[in-house]
C-alpha cells in the first residue's frame, strides 16, 4: 500500500506538463465521472485514467505536493472548471421593497380612502345647496378654505408615501445586514489543502479543481473529489441521498467524495474534481433554482447557506445509529419551533390587532350614526340628491378617521423593533466573539435558565502541556530528563507519538520573540508532540521517515473508541500498532507494561488497580487529563490480521507510558460562572474526561463549591439511572437527576443529547427550562440542534458542529456565553421598553380618537397627525429604544423563562399610569382648553374649516408627551433615574432631538396639510410644561408598589374562583411578595397529588374486582422517547 502510494506520487510528478500546457480533462468529463458511485466509479476511473494518480496527471497536479499555487495557474483553473461559488440570490431592488411595503392592508385602505377624498374635494355643489345639506356641511368662513379641501387627501397620500419609503429603507438595510452577516460566516469557513508541498488553510471559495485537500473527522466537504488516500474514512451522505447509514470510503470500493456531505469518522486526502455549480450539490441547487431563488436571509432552521462555495446541507443532520433510534421522529421537522419571544409577540400582536379593529369599526359606526341623527333628525334636513357628494365626503372622512385609528392601534412597529434590536445586537455581539447564525438565538439566550458546557477549551484555556508522566516504573511529577529514560522506551514513545498523531497537528515557533510556541491542530496531540520536544527529540524527523502515505492503517479517534491507533507495516512483513487514548479505557486492553530496563513484563488486574490508585487518581485530582500510550506487535509468522475485527486488534497491548496533561482553567471563567449563578442560570459541565478530573476542574471553576449537595456522575451511571428495566428512557427518572446534576463525566454525545432533551422536556420545576449547549464534535450535532441555543466552538469545533449551531464562539471562551446572555436579555428588555412606550401611545390615541368622535363628531387628532405619531412610535421609537447597550445590571435578576408574560405587572402599571396622565391632559385641553388658554374653540368645526389653535395645541402637547415619555420607557423595572446611561446611546439622543425639530417645523410651518397653525411662545411653553409633566408623573407612578397590582389580581382570581396555574405567574426581580403565590402553588400541587392517589386507588380496586393479572396493575410510564409528559407534575420532595 505504501509503495503503491509513493509510486503514484512519482508518476504524478513525472506526468506534469509544462506550466502553459492545457488540461487533458474537460469539465463535462469530470461532471460525468462524479455521477458514478461505488465499484462502478472505480471501474470508470481505471478505464479512463488507469488510477487516481493518472487523473492527477491529467489535471496537472501532484498527489503529494498539490498545485504549485501560482496565480496564473489558479486563475486558469477557475476559468476552465469554474469557481467554488454558487451564485447568490439577487437582492431585491428598492422598488420591489417599496411594492412589498405597499401590500399592507391598512395602508391600501388608507390610500383608497385618500384618493376618494381627493376626488370628492374638487366637487362643490351650488352655494345654496350646501347650506341645505346641514350645518356641518356649511359654515365655512373663507371660500378659499373649501377649495383647499384636497390638501387633506394629498397630505394623507404623502404621509403614506413617507411610511412606505421608511419601511422599504428599513427592509433594505435589514437585508444588507443579513448579507453582511452571511458573508462574515462564509469567510470563517476554511479548508486544508496542499499547495507547493505545504499544508495551508484556504477559504473554501478559493479551492479549485486539481487541489489536493485534506479531509478529516468533522469536515463539511466543500467540493466533489476522488479519494487519494484514506484512513478509516466514513461519510454521512444523507444530505444528498437521504440514506442515514454512513458510507465507508476506500480506494478499491468507493472513492467518490461529494460536496455537502459530512466526514463522520477517519481522515484522508482527496483530489478536487468539481467545484461550485459543477459539483453534485451545485447541480442540484441550480436545478432547484437556488441560484436565483435561494433564501438570502439565514432564517431557515435547516441552516441553509446559499452564497458560499461550501455546499449547503439540504436536510437536518442525520444522527448516528443510536441517536437515530432515539430521534427518529424528528428527522423531518425543522429544528425548532418559534422562539420564546416570537411566540409571545405574535400572540400579543394578534390581540392588539383585534382590539384595534373593534375600536376603529366602532368609531366609524358612531361617527356615521351621530352624523345621521344630527343632520336628519335633530336638524330635520330632508334627503337631497344634490347633497349626496357632501354626505359621501363625510363618510370618507369618517372612514379615514377609523382607518387611522386602526393604523395607530395595530403595532406594525413591533416586527421592526425586533429586527432592529436583533440586528444591532448581532453586530455588537460579533465584537464580543459571538458570531450569530440565527437571529432568534440572540433573544432566546436572554431566557436561558441552564447552560451545559464542555470543559476543554471552553472552561479551560485549551493550551495543553504534559506536566506529569509515569514511565519505566517511575511516577515523575514533572517531565523527566531524556537520559533518565531507557533508550528503547524513548524510541517507542517518540515514534508512537510522531505517527499516531494527525499529521496536520504540529508545534510551530512563536509569532513573537519570547512568546509560547503555537499549537496547530488537536490540542491533546499538541501536548504529546510538545513532550517529544521537551525530551529533546524531533517528531518531524519521524514523520519525514514515515510520511502519511506509508501508514498502513489508521483507526481514528471517535467517541465510541475513545482512542486512536496507527498501524505500520515493517519490511519483514510484520506490523506494529501504536495506540493512545483515555488511560482507564486503554489500560484495560493492556496485558504488558514496559519496566525500568525497557523490557516488557505482565500487566495483570491487580497491577492495573494499583496503577490507577497511585498514578491516575492523583493526576486526575490535580485536574490533569490522563492519556495512556501503548503499542502492539503483530509477527509476520501469524499472517495478516483481520483489520476489520477491532475487538481483537485493539487488545493485548503493551503500555509504554501514562502522561498527565494540564489544561489550565481560564482565569476569567470562575467570575463568569459566578455571574451566571447570580443571574439565576445553572451551569453544568458535560465532558469526556474521567470524573475525578472533571470534579477537580468544576471546583476550580466554581460550578461546585464545598458543602454543595449536587451530583457528579459518569455517563454509564447516568444511563443506568434514567432507564427502566426494559432499557427505555423515562422522563420521570431524568427529572429525579437533572435538577441536582452539575457534572456529567465520561459522557458520550448521546448522553449529552439525552440530558439536554430531558431538561427541555421536563415539567418537574415550576419554570420550564431554556437550555444552551456548547459542542465542538461532529456527534454533538444532535444536542446542538435540540438545544434552545447551540454554541459551537469557532476554533476547535468541526464544520458539522458549526452547521448545527445557532451561535459560533470565535474564541471558544465561556465568558463570551455570558456576554451572549447579557445581549439576549438586553434584546428582551429593549422589546419590552418599546412595548411599554407603544402601548401607552396606542391606549391614549385610540381612546382620544374614539371619545372625540363620539362627543365632538370629529377626532381631535387628524389623520395626517396620527400618521406622524404612528411614524414616531413605530420607526423612530423602535430605533431609539431597541439600540440601548446592555449593562451588568441585567445579570442581577432571574431569567424571564418561557411562560412569563411579555407585559409584566410593572410595565402594566407604567402603561396605565402614564395613559391616565395623558388622557387627563388631552381631555382637559379638549373640553376646557379654550377657556384656560383664552383661545377659540375648535370643536364641532365644519367639513373644510381651517386649522385651529385649539386642536394644534392638543396635537403638539400629545406629541411632546410621547417624546418625554420615551425617557420613562427606557426603564421597565421601576428604576428612578430614567436618564442614567442616556448619553451612552447616541442614536436615542439623535432621534429625540430630530423628532423635536421636525415637530416644531410641522406646527409652525405645517399649515393646512397637517391641520396646524403656528403657536406663540406662551402656547409653546404650556405644551412643553405639560410634556415635561410626563417625567414628573413617571416618578409618582414608580412610587406605587407593583405588589398592589399583584394583590388586586389575586383578589380578582379568588373572587372568580379561577386560580392561575403556576406557569402564568410572572417572575419579578426576586420580590419577597412571591411567598403568598408559592403557598398557593404548593397547595395546588398537594391537591393534584391527592387526586392522583385517589385515581390510583380506584384503578387498583377496579383491577382487583375484574380479576386482572398483576401486570395489569402497573402504573403507566411516560417514556422519554415518546416525548410525553405527566399531566400533573409533582416535584420530588414536596411534603405530604
Amino acid at each position: 500500500m505504501a509503495s503503491h502510494s509513493s509510486r503514484g506520487a512519482k508518476r504524478g510528478r513525472r506526468g506534469e506538463a509544462p506550466h502553459g500546457a492545457g488540461f487533458r480533462c474537460s469539465l463535462q468529463e469530470l461532471r460525468l465521472l462524479m455521477e458514478h458511485r461505488g465499484p462502478e466509479a472505480v471501474t470508470k476511473i481505471q478505464e479512463l485514467y488507469g488510477d487516481v494518480n493518472g487523473l492527477c496527471a491529467r489535471l496537472r497536479t501532484s498527489p503529494v505536493d498539490g498545485l504549485k499555487g501560482s496565480a496564473e495557474d489558479i486563475n486558469r483553473r477557475k476559468q476552465e472548471f469554474g469557481q467554488n461559488l454558487i451564485p447568490p440570490k439577487k437582492p431585491k431592488t428598492f422598488l420591489q421593497l417599496v411594492w412589498e411595503a405597499l401590500q399592507d392592508v391598512t395602508l391600501i385602505i388608507l390610500v383608497l380612502a385618500a384618493i376618494v377624498s381627493l376626488g370628492l374635494s374638487f366637487y362643490s355643489p351650488p352655494d345654496g345647496n350646501r347650506q341645505n345639506c346641514g350645518s356641518a356641511a356649511g359654515g365655512v368662513h373663507e371660500e378659499g378654505e373649501a377649495e383647499a379641501g384636497w390638501i387633506e387627501g394629498a397630505a394623507i397620500l404623502l404621509s403614506v408615501v413617507c411610511v412606505v419609503l421608511v419601511t422599504a429603507f428599513n427592509d433594505w438595510s435589514k437585508e444588507r445586514q443579513f448579507r453582511g452577516l452571511q458573508s462574515r460566516i462564509e469567510k470563517e469557513q476554511k479548508f486544508t489543502v496542499v499547495r507547493g508541498g505545504k499544508v495551508i488553510q484556504l477559504n473554501v471559495a478559493e479551492i479549485v479543481v486539481g487541489d489536493i485537500a485534506h479531509v478529516k473527522y468533522g469536515d463539511l466537504l466543500p467540493a466533489d473529489g476522488v479519494l487519494i488516500q484514506g484512513n478509516d474514512l466514513k461519510i454521512d451522505e444523507s444530505s444528498l441521498t437521504g440514506e442515514s447509514d454512513h458510507v465507508k470510503k476506500t480506494l478499491d470500493k468507493d472513492p467518490m467524495l461529494l460536496s455537502g456531505t459530512h466526514v463522520m469518522e477517519g481522515s484522508g486526502k482527496m483530489l478536487v474534481t468539481a467545484v461550485g455549480v459543477n459539483s453534485q450539490t451545485g447541480i442540484i441547487f441550480m436545478l432547484l433554482g437556488a441560484g436565483e431563488e435561494g433564501d438570502g436571509e439565514m432564517k431557515d432552521n435547516n441552516k441553509r447557506k446559499d452564497t458560499d462555495g461550501a455546499p449547503v446541507e439540504t436536510q437536518p443532520l442525520e444522527e448516528d445509529a443510536e441517536m437515530g433510534r432515539v430521534e427518529k421522529e424528528q428527522k423531518a421537522p425543522p429544528k425548532k419551533e418559534k422562539s420564546v419571544l416570537q411566540g409571545k409577540l405574535n400572540k400579543l400582536t394578534v390581540q392588539i390587532g383585534k382590539a384595534g379593529l373593534c375600536m376603529s369599526s366602532l368609531t366609524v359606526l358612531i361617527l356615521i350614526a351621530r352624523f345621521a341623527i344630527d343632520t336628519f333628525w335633530i336638524q330635520g334636513v330632508p334627503w337631497s340628491k344634490a347633497c349626496v357628494p357632501i354626505y359621501v365626503q363625510f363618510l370618507v372622512k369618517f372612514f379615514i378617521i377609523g382607518v387611522t385609528v386602526l393604523v395607530v392601534a395595530v403595532p406594525e412597529g413591533l416586527p421592526l423593533a425586533v429586527t432592529i434590536s436583533l440586528a444591532y445586537s448581532v453586530k455588537k455581539m460579533m465584537q464580543d466573539n459571538n458570531l450569530v447564525r440565527h437571529l432568534d438565538a440572540c433573544e432566546t439566550m436572554g431566557n436561558a435558565t441552564a447552560i451545559c458546557s464542555d470543559k476543554t477549551g471552553t472552561l479551560t484555556m485549551n493550551r495543553m502541556t504534559v506536566v506529569q508522566a509515569y514511565m519505566a516504573e517511575c511516577f515523575c511529577k514533572r517531565v523527566p530528563e531524556p537520559d533518565r529514560i531507557p533508550a528503547k522506551i524513548l524510541d517507542l514513545l517518540v515514534q508512537g507519538i510522531g505517527v499516531n498523531c494527525a499529521y496536520t497537528t504540529k508545534i510551530m515557533p512563536p509569532e513573537k520573540r519570547g512568546g509560547l510556541p503555537r499549537q496547530i491542530g488537536n490540542k491533546t496531540e499538541c501536548a504529546l508532540l510538545g513532550l517529544t520536544l521537551d525530551l529533546h527529540r524531533d517528531y518531524q524527523t519521524v514523520r519525514d521517515e514515515i510520511p502519511e502515505e506509508k501508514l498502513f492503517k489508521v483507526y481514528t479517534f471517535n467517541s465510541e473508541r475513545k482512542s486512536m491507533s496507527t498501524v505500520l507495516k515493517n519490511s519483514d512483513g510484520s506490523y506494529r500498532m501504536y495506540s493512545k487514548g483515555a488511560s482507564e479505557i486503554l489500560l484495560r486492553k493492556c496485558c504488558k507494561i514496559l519496566e525500568e530496563s525497557g523490557d516488557d513484563k505482565p500487566f495483570k488486574h491487580q497491577h492495573r488497580e494499583e496503577l490507577v490508585k497511585k498514578v491516575i487518581e492523583p493526576m486526575a485530582s490535580d485536574g490533569l487529563r490522563t492519556i495512556c500510550l501503548a503499542y502492539r506487535d503483530f509477527p509476520a509468522s501469524e499472517g495478516e490480521p483481520d483489520w476489520s475485527d477491532e475487538a481483537n486488534i485493539l487488545t493485548g497491548l503493551t503500555c509504554i507510558a501514562v502522561v498527565g496533561i494540564e489544561d489550565p482553567v481560564r482565569p476569567e471563567v470562575p467570575e463568569a460562572i459566578r455571574k451566571c449563578q447570580q443571574a439565576g442560570i445553572t451551569v453544568r459541565m458535560v465532558t469526556g474526561d474521567n470524573i475525578i478530573t472533571a470534579r477537580a476542574i468544576a471546583v476550580k471553576c466554581g460550578i461546585l463549591r464545598p458543602g454543595d449537595d449536587f451530583l457528579c456522575m459518569e455517563g454509564k451511571e447516568f444511563n443506568q439511572r434514567i432507564r427502566n428495566p426494559m432499557g427505555e428512557i423515562e422522563q420521570e427518572r431524568i427529572d429525579r437527576i437533572w435538577p441536582k446534576l452539575r457534572v456529567l463525566a465520561r459522557s458520550s454525545p448521546t448522553d449529552k443529547y439525552t440530558l439536554v432533551k430531558g431538561i427541555i422536556d421536563s415539567t418537574a420545576l415550576e419554570q420550564r427550562q431554556v437550555v444552551a449547549v456548547t459542542g465542538d464534535g461532529t456527534n454533538d450535532g444532535p444536542a446542538l440542534k435540540k438545544a434552545d441555543v447551540g454554541f459551537a466552538m469557532g476554533i476547535a469545533g468541526t464544520d458539522v458542529a458549526k452547521e448545527a449551531s445557532d451561535i459560533i464562539l470565535t474564541d471558544d471562551n465561556f465568558t463570551s456565553i455570558v456576554k451572549a446572555v447579557m445581549w439576549g436579555r438586553n434584546v428582551y428588555d429593549s422589546i419590552s421598553k418599546f412595548l411599554q412606550f407603544q402601548l401607552t401611545v396606542n391606549v391614549v390615541a385610540v381612546i382620544v380618537a374614539f371619545t372625540g368622535a363620539c362627543i365632538t363628531q370629529d377626532s381631535p387628532l387628524k389623520a395626517v397627525q396620527m400618521l406622524w405619531v404612528n411614524l414616531i412610535m413605530d420607526t423612530f421609537a423602535s430605533l431609539a429604544l431597541a439600540t440601548e447597550p446592555p449593562t451588568e445590571a441585567l445579570l442581577l435578576r432571574n431569567p424571564y423563562g418561557r411562560k412569563k408574560p411579555l407585559i409584566s405587572f410593572t410595565m402594566m402599571k407604567n402603561i396605565f399610569g402614564h395613559a391616565i396622565y395623558q388622557l387627563t391632559v388631552i381631555f382637559t385641553l379638549l373640553f376646557v382648553g379654550e377657556k384656560l388658554l383664552h383661545i377659540d374653540s375648535g370643536r364641532n368645526a365644519p367639513l373644510h374649516a381651517p386649522p385651529s389653535e385649539h386642536y394644534t395645541i392638543i396635537f403638539n402637547t400629545f406629541v411632546l408627551m410621547q417624546i418625554f415619555n420615551e425617557f420613562n420607557a427606557r426603564k421597565i423595572h421601576d428604576e428612578r433615574n430614567v436618564f442614567r446611561g442616556v448619553f451612552n446611546n447616541p442614536i436615542f439622543c439623535s432621534i429625540i432631538l430630530g423628532t423635536l425639530v421636525v415637530q416644531v417645523i410641522i406646527v409652525q410651518f405645517g399649515g393646512k396639510p397637517f391641520s396646524c397653525v403656528s403657536l406663540n411662545a406662551m402656547q409653546w411653553l404650556w405644551c412643553v410644561v405639560l410634556g415635561l409633566g410626563s417625567l414628573l408623573w413617571g416618578q409618582l407612578v414608580s412610587s406605587i408598589p407593583t405588589s398592589w397590582l399583584k394583590s388586586l389580581k389575586t383578589a380578582v382570581v379568588r373572587r372568580t374562583q379561577r386560580p392561575d396555574s403556576p406557569e402564568d405567574e410572572p417572575q419579578e426581580m426576586r420580590d419577597p411578595d412571591e411567598v403568598d403565590d408559592a403557598e398557593m402553588r404548593k397547595s395546588h400541587v398537594l391537591w393534584c397529588r391527592g387526586l392522583n392517589r385517589i385515581q390510583t386507588q380506584i384503578h387498583v380496586m377496579n383491577s382487583f374486582r375484574d380479576g386482572l393479572s398483576h401486570e395489569g396493575l402497573q402504573t403507566h410510564r411516560v417514556v422519554h422517547k415518546s416525548m410525553g409528559h405527566p399531566k400533573v407534575p409533582i416535584p420530588e420532595g414536596t411534603p405530604m
